[in-house]
Order: structure tokens, then C-alpha cells, then sequence
């Protein structure tokens, strides 16, 4: 998709297609006539590379003229996708790239498939994540994010017979032209040791110490007017190799201590379900995290001078509680290095820092054994027990009872004594804020009740969003065509005028070629699913879509068991007239997760009984699409008729591919949870389907007594759905395969499964009958594109900026 070109990148810069050659021959080192496919590739990353250095220096030279704050974004992931179209789009380049590329002989969308997806995230946190950067360059606000260089990342998934085998991305194996190594930017990260009492003050000596260099990635907004910088960590050992143990014989131990240091940035999330994995995790969250404060202190000490004025010029969020360390950490640089009282300290860190909750689940709220934390970070666990003190303190005083001070705790003293993140983020933040209406109102409630009558002005609420541009502008081309006919282009500057596609709903001839460009993203997403899985596809049937991380409170199991429904009914009435039908599931489950693994087993086996099945025909066909990641999205969303956003209500702080699948025309179905409420609000209660329980009405069932066996035996397509699952009807190979998981939902059905089946299954039915009035259908797509502008990540970060990070927007 072509927008209008950006301000020539500077005086004197050549032609694209003579600068392409140029690059070719001095720094790829190929003869145009020799080059490979990948040869070109480097070549068009590193001509566009230097457009966009251009912009990016003078960003920065802009920011530090200016004297202006910077926002400082601290994330464990960032899944950027694929860069070049992204960069390319928003540099106003895209034509002159194809036209050059053309002449060679090269198709840019050829070359475009070349780049690997990068390896640093795994679902909507790190998305989002990427999502905000993009943002935050296009409103032309100065910011840094902070993150690690994964070599490996988050695992590559493969299904072998259905199971779900994890692999190495291999991400980095040919270099990333992206990348700037910043050798200067290089700061020593400690680890145990002890903490030694120095008359004044003490200081932290650590028995370990690894060093974290920069390698950085510039961030292109949108029309190239500043180019942001994502900044990663990688990690040495001080020492690479002990020479005098290789010389003696020991050549592996002797490489021991860089072994360790490269532990920090192989792998994205460790399996912590051993001690080991638990210890690797918190060192990957308090290197990077290290790293990250002591860059920002560098950098407002160089250019400001006092230390006093960092809340003025810096304002750090935090990502989930991964980086929650950074609170403890700042009061370290600013007691142990910089010679500040404790008072003082405490006061400047919870200017400066802001934390964004991502979860009400109480095992995804961190907390860590205190005998671990105490031994990796000895000087952290004091400086933890001294906010602790004063935080009690402060609730002893404001008359709290003994079990909210007891919930208030940094330190869990129930049973095994751990130090609790959230609490720690919590308190080190003058801002915490949920990440959609329903989300925030339920923390107030619930993880954080008590923290929130103790400071009751701290929660406050910033609805998700995504960046317009890649999910919508680059990802479906045809259908921006067809919008930029229909209302003019101003939506690529502003999203909200997409609601001028309102007046145009029943505008058949608009629906109609609307309805073409969606049939021709399901023909090229079926050719690619043939390309993967070998299995065709019918773009004339309803697709039906679920893709995000694999959990039970997502519920995939949920849509599996109403799947195995619906083949049994298409069975046994054949003579009903039954909309075609293409179930789309896909996701990684954590590798040491059980149930979630099984659940991906289970849509590969029913997967394998329907699709061979010549009793359903064409009219139910279920896939499940293996190693889903950004790239598979883009092709995914554009695709998809109906999107599945149907987690357990009350459990899902927001979603962000409810987003990005009503921005291109698919009608939601899903519960009141997270962001579905307001996606709701904003395109109107016909233009959705809504079904099950509220979030108010599942905490009510959980704590009554709610009997799930009940529920299945009075409802006889789940009775015999979850049957046919238990008794090994999908499994003849291993008939006990899911008489577990079958299992749990008659024993306590914790997710609601049972208690929204029928109600889903009901909804499924009236999704048929909307199919088969394609002009109602049409008109639904089109309001959805219309009102779902306001969840563009521009808005969520022009609220951030002015609500809790006091920055201006540029633009």
C-alpha cells in the first residue's frame, strides 16, 4: 500500500535503484548478475536502512536540542514482525522499492518473504509492545524501548502427529541488517554476593557479573517524521574464556561463565517449573532490567546533570510485572550511586515509574521464592523490606484491617515466603492502570483491592489499541483500496474517519466489493494453508478463526467441544441446509503446560476424523496452523469472516486480535471480557454476538456451589460431544488420551465450558442464519471497520502521554 512519500531522507541521496546496486556490490560484496535472492533482500534492507538512519539522527538530534522527556517503554517482549514492508509503508517508499526491484527482475512481495519473523515475543503482550513503539514514532514522541535479544526466542513450533514439538527459532542464524551493535552503551549486571556496610552508606558486591551491551533497532513512524530506537540487551561474561582451565584440559568448564551469560538471552520465558528454571528467569528479567535503568540514568545524568530532575525528563513504564525488579533497582542507583537519602529516593522512583497490569490470573502475578531473590540480589532484598516497612506503615496508619495490610505485603508470609511483584510494582508506581474498561474495574475488586484502598487515586484505565497501520494499511492492501474509493484517504492520517463509512453500510455496491477483496484474502490464505498442511479449503465457506497463545481460559476447548457438536449434528441431519464452514485454530502452548498442549492434540485429532469424513463433505473443515506468529496474522485476520474472542468472562484483561480482526471486516463472537465490552459499545449490539456469562455472574457461580455434571447431563449435544472426546472416539490409538481433560470439566469446569456451551452453541446457530443474508453480513463488516477506529494504539498512547507520562505528542 503506497502513501505519499516522506521528505527526501537528505541532499544529495541517489536514486533507489542506483543505491541498491551500490549497496549490492560495496557491502554485500555481490556482482547484481551473481546475487542470490537473499543477496537482494540485505540489499533492500540496508538502501532502505540508510532513508531511515537519516531521519533517525535527526530524531535524536531533535529530542536532546530540545532538552524534551523521553518515555522509556521496559517490556520482556516485543513482537515486531516482520520490518521491511512496515518500514517501507511508513517511509513512503513502497512504490520506488517495487519499481526499482521490478527492473532488476525481483517481485518486492518475493523479497518481503525472505525476512524472518523475529524471535522476541510470544502473544498480545509483546504485540502490544510493538504495537505502542510504532505509536509512539508516529505521534513523534521521543521514547526508547527496553527489552532482550533473544537468539532463539520463543520456541518454533511443529506438530508431529498433532503434538506440538518445540524447536529453536533460528531467527538470527544469517544476521539481522535491522541491527546496530552499540559497544559503548555496556553496563556490568551483578548477582549474589554480599552487601558490605561502608560507615555512610553500603555497597553491593556482587559474586557474579555479566555485562549487557546494546544492540539497537530503529522504529519508523508513521511518514518517516521520527524514527524511535529499540533497544535489546546481550550478554557477555567478563571473561569468555578461562585460558588457564583450557590449557589444563578442561575445555568445556572453561567456557562455563560465557555459557551462562548466553543462558540470559537464548530463550524467551524458561519453563519454571524447576528451581533452575526459576532462577534463569529472574536473572533474564533483573539483567535486562539493570541494563535498562542504568542506560536511562546514564543518559539523563549526561544530559541534565541532576539526578533530582529525572521524573521531569524520563518517564519509564513497566510491562506486566517481568520488569517489576526496575523499582528496587532505581532505589539502588539512587541510594548505593548516587548518594541519595532513602526518603528522597522513594519519592523521585514513583514519579518516574508507571506499571501496566496485564492479568488477573493469580499465577501469572510473579512472585519469587524469597530465599532465591535474597541470594541473587541480596542489596534488592533489603531495599524490598524497607519500602515494605513504609508501606505498611502507611496502611497501619490509614486504619486498615490485619488480612488487607497481610494482602498489602511485598512478602507473602502464607506458607512459602515469596516476594510479590505486582505489589512491589504497585507500590514504586504513582500510575497503575488496566488494560480495558472491565480489566481496571476488576482490579479494583480483586488481585488489588486492598493496594487500592490504600491509594485510591493510582488505578487508572487505558483501553488497548493497534497500530492502524500494519493491521489494516499493509496487511490488507485491496480492502484500503477499496475504503480510499469509498471515503477518500484522510483515515491513513487519522483512523477515526473510517466512521465516515457509517453513512455507507447498505451501500450494496460498496458491501459487494468489500465481500470480493475478503474472498480474495481467503483464496490466498487457503493456497497458503494448502502450501503448509497439504489440506484445501473452500473460500466460499464461513471462516471461522481463533488464533492466540493456547490457555484454558481462552477457551480453543470450548470451540473444539462445539465443533465435535456441530459435526454430529451435520451428521446426523443431512438434510438441513448447513453453512459451509472452515474452523481456523492457532497458537503455541508453554512448553511445560499440559493441558494446553493436549488441547492442541485434541483440534488435530478431530481435525483428522472430519476432514476425512465424506459424510460432512465440504461443509466442516477444522485446521490447525502450525508455528503462529506476526507474519502468519497478516495473513490470517484479512481472511477471517468470523472472530472467535471467547474467554472465560472476567479473565481476559483486553485482547488486542479482537482489534485487529473487526478493523478488517470480521463480525466478533465472544463473552463480555476484556476489550469485547467496549468493541461492543462502540459497533453496536447488532453488529457482535455476545453469549454466556458475565464476569459478575461466573465469580458468582464459583463461589455458590455451581455444579458443572448437572449442567452437562441437561444439555444433550455437550453430553454427547464431551463423550465421543473421553471415550476416545477422536483418539482410537489411545482411548484415555482425554478422559482427564474431559474430565475436569465435570469435576469443577473452572473455566466455564460447560456453563457457556449451550449458550455458544445457540449463538454458533445464529451466526449461520446472518451467513446466509450475505447483505446484512456485509453491512455488519462494514460498520465494524467503521467504529473500531477509536481502538487504534494512537489514542491508547495520546492517553498514556498526557494521563500518566506528562509528554506532548508532536503530531
Amino acid at each position: 500500500m503506497e502513501v505519499p512519500r516522506a521528505p527526501a531522507p537528505s541532499a544529495g541521496w541517489p536514486a533507489i535503484d542506483a543505491h541498491i546496486i551500490d549497496v549490492l556490490r560495496h557491502r554485500v560484496g555481490k556482482d547484481e548478475r551473481a546475487a542470490k535472492p537473499h543477496d537482494w533482500f540485505t540489499a533492500t534492507v540496508l538502501t532502505l536502512r540508510d532513508a531511515v538512519i537519516d531521519r533517525w539522527m535527526e530524531s535524536t538530534r531533535r529530542t536532546y536540542d530540545e532538552g524534551a522527556k523521553r518515555v522509556y517503554y521496559l517490556s520482556l517482549e516485543f513482537l515486531i514482525g516482520r520490518l521491511l514492508r512496515d518500514a517501507l509503508s511508513n517511509m513512503g517508499m513502497t512504490r520506488e522499492m517495487e519499481q526499482a526491484l521490478r527492473d532488476y527482475g525481483f517481485d518486492l512481495a518475493e523479497i518481503e518473504e525472505l525476512e524472518p519473523d523475529a524471535a522476541l515475543g510470544n502473544g498480545g503482550l509483546g504485540r502490544l509492545a510493538a504495537c505502542f513503539m510504532e505509536s509512539l514514532a508516529s505521534l513523534d514522541i521521543p521514547a526508547y524501548g527496553y527489552g532482550i535479544r533473544y537468539v532463539n526466542g520463543m520456541f518454533r513450533q511443529r506438530l508431529d502427529d498433532g503434538w506440538q514439538v518445540e524447536l529453536p527459532e533460528t531467527w538470527l542464524s544469517h544476521g539481522n541488517p535491522w541491527e546496530f551493535d552499540r559497544r559503548e552503551s555496556a553496563y556490568r549486571i551483578g548477582f549474589g554476593g554480599e552487601v558490605i556496610d561502608q560507615g555512610e552508606g553500603v555497597q553491593w558486591h556482587p559474586a557474579e557479573q555479566i555485562e549487557a551491551h546494546a544492540i539497537d533497532t530503529p522504529v519508523v513512524g508513521w511518514r518517516g517524521k521520527r524514527v524511535n530506537t529499540l533497544r535489546l540487551w546481550t550478554a557477555s561474561a567478563l571473561d569468555p574464556i578461562r585460558l588457564d582451565a583450557f590449557n589444563a584440559g578442561d575445555h568445556i568448564g572453561a567456557l562455563a561463565g560465557q555459557t551462562r551469560a548466553d543462558s540470559l538471552v537464548r530463550v524467551l520465558y524458561p519453563a519454571d517449573s524447576t528451581a533452575a528454571g526459576q532462577e534463569l528467569r529472574l536473572r533474564q528479567e533483573f539483567f535486562f532490567t539493570s541494563a535498562s535503568l542504568q542506560d536511562i540514568v546514564r543518559r539523563h545524568v549526561q544530559e541534565f546533570g541532576d539526578i533530582r530532575t529525572l521524573p521531569e525528563k524520563a518517564a519509564i513504564q513497566l510491562n506486566d510485572t517481568h520488569p517489576a525488579v526496575a523499582v528496587a533497582e532505581l532505589m539502588r542507583l539512587l541510594v548505593d550511586v548516587h548518594g541519595l537519602e532513602f526518603s528522597e529516593a522513594w519519592e523521585l522512583t514513583k514519579r518516574t515509574i508507571g506499571y501496566t497490569n496485564h492479568t488477573l490470573l493469580p499465577e501469572a502475578l510473579e512472585s519469587w521464592p524469597l530465599p532465591l531473590f535474597e541470594r541473587l540480589l541480596p542489596r534488592h532484598m533489603q531495599i524490598v523490606y524497607a519500602i515494605n516497612s513504609r508501606v505498611l506503615r502507611e496502611a497501619r496508619k490509614a486504619g486498615l484491617e490485619p488480612h488487607a495490610i497481610s494482602a498489602i505485603s511485598l512478602i507473602d508470609e502464607g506458607g512459602e515466603r515469596r516476594v510479590r511483584m505486582a505489589n512491589l510494582a504497585f507500590a514504586g508506581a504513582h500510575s497503575v492502570n488496566g488494560v480495558a474498561a472491565l480489566h481496571t474495574e476488576l482490579m479494583k475488586s480483586t488481585v488489588f483491592a486492598d493496594l487500592h484502598a490504600l491509594y485510591p487515586e493510582r488505578i487508572n484505565n487505558k483501553t488497548n489499541g493497534v497500530t492502524p497501520r500494519r493491521w489494516l494499511q499493509q496487511c490488507n492492501p485491496g480492502l484500503v483500496a477499496v475504503l480510499k474509493d469509498a471515503i477518500g484517504d484522510g483515515f491513513l492520517d487519522e483512523t477515526e474517519k473510517l466512521a465516515d463509512l457509517n453513512a455507507l453500510a447498505d451501500d450494496a455496491a460498496l458491501g459487494e466489493r468489500i465481500a470480493e477483496v475478503k474472498r480474495s484474502n481467503k483464496v490466498a490464505l487457503a493456497g497458503h494453508i494448502k502450501t503448509l498442511t497439504g489440506l484445501r479449503l473452500d473460500p466460499d465457506a464461513l471462516f471461522d478463526v481463533q488464533i492466540k497463545r493456547i490457555h484454558e481460559y481462552k477457551r480453543q476447548l470450548l470451540n473444539l467441544i462445539e465443533t465435535v457438536a456441530l459435526y454430529d449434528q451435520i451428521r446426523s441431519h443431512p438434510e438441513r441446509d448447513w453453512v459451509p464452514r472452515v474452523k481456523i485454530f492457532g497458537g503455541k502452548a508453554a512448553s511445560s503446560y499440559h493441558n494446553a498442549k493436549l488441547i492442541i492434540k485434541l483440534a488435530s485429532d478431530i481435525a483428522r476424523r472430519v476432514n476425512s469424513d465424506p459424510s460432512v463433505g465440504g461443509l466442516l473443515k477444522v485446521v490447525f496452523v502450525p508455528n503462529y506468529n506476526v507474519t502468519l496474522a497478516e495473513r490470517i485476520i484479512p481472511a477471517a469472516d468470523l472472530s472467535e474472542q471467547i474467554s472465560t468472562a472476567g479473565m481476559e484483561a483486553s485482547g488486542t486480535g479482537n482489534m485487529k480482526f473487526a478493523l478488517n471486516g470480521a463480525l466478533t463472537i465472544g463473552t463480555l471480557d476484556g476489550a469485547n465490552i467496549e468493541i461492543k459499545d462502540r459497533v453496536g449490539d447488532d453488529n457482535i454476538v455476545i453469549f454466556g456469562l458475565t464476569a459478575d455472574e461466573v465469580a458468582e457461580k464459583r463461589g455458590n456451589g455451581y455444579n458443572p455434571r448437572e449442567v452437562i447431563e441437561g444439555s444433550r449435544e455437550l453430553q454427547q460431544a464431551i463423550a465421543a472426546i473421553a471415550t476416545g472416539v477422536f483418539s482410537p490409538d489411545d482411548p484415555k488420551r482425554y478422559a482427564d481433560l474431559m474430565g475436569g470439566i465435570y469435576d469443577h469446569d473452572w473455566f466455564m465450558v460447560a456453563a457457556d456451551f449451550d449458550a455458544y452453541h445457540a449463538a454458533q446457530r445464529g451466526i449461520d442464519r446472518r451467513w446466509e443474508n450475505p447483505a446484512a453480513w456485509r453491512a455488519a463488516a462494514i460498520r465494524n471497520i467503521a467504529n473500531v477506529s477509536w481502538f487504534s494504539s494512537d489514542r491508547t498512547i495520546r492517553e498514556y502521554a498526557r494521563d500518566i507520562w506528562g509528554v506532548t505528542p508532536g503530531s
